[in-house]
């Protein structure tokens, strides 16, 4: 048996969906098609926590985390019904909101079943992007993470 190579992962491996069921509990994921660039980032708080303990060291402690994703979707409609995409609709909606009508709970995960994997809730900004006459319609989302980014298994994995 010959040893695989390796290869190297593409960034087009994500897939973002929300879920749209009433209590925001899980039941009702659906993809939100369309997305041209995604990027995610859960970055650390890190404060020094150096003492003279240290002999000259410096130390450090991670005492708080945040996450974002910024994705940019290209609008799908429904040109018979003149609709948007309900996903499209529900993140529009939610940037536009307040309290808990502001915030979507979230999954996204590698998309060929590897085992990375997220689940969290998020405020939302939509900017709709312009441009050109030919240009497509294209809004730029920001997910603004409140709450904790958890760790899931991913549920596209064989």
């Amino acid at each position: 048996m010959s040893t695989p190579t390796p290869t190297t992962a593409l960034a087009r491996r994500w897939r973002l969906e929300i879920d749209m069921s009433d209590g925001k509990d899980g039941t009702d994921w659906q993809l939100v098609p369309g997305i041209t660039a995604f990027t995610p980032a859960a970055e650390p708080n890190i404060e020094d926590s150096s003492s003279y303990d240290s002999e000259g060291w410096a130390e450090n402690t991670k005492t708080g985390q945040a996450f974002e994703l910024s994705a940019t979707i290209n609008r799908k409609i429904n040109d018979q019904a003149k609709t948007y995409h309900p996903t499209h609709e529900a993140l529009r909606r939610a940037a536009f909101g307040w309290g808990s009508a502001s915030e979507v709970h979230l999954r996204y995960m590698d998309r060929t079943g590897l085992p990375e994997a997220y689940e969290g809730t998020a405020l939302v900004t939509w900017a709709p992007s312009g441009g050109e006459y030919t240009a497509l319609d294209q809004v730029e989302l920001t997910l603004t993470g409140t709450g904790p980014l958890q760790l899931i298994d991913n549920p596209l994995a064989g």
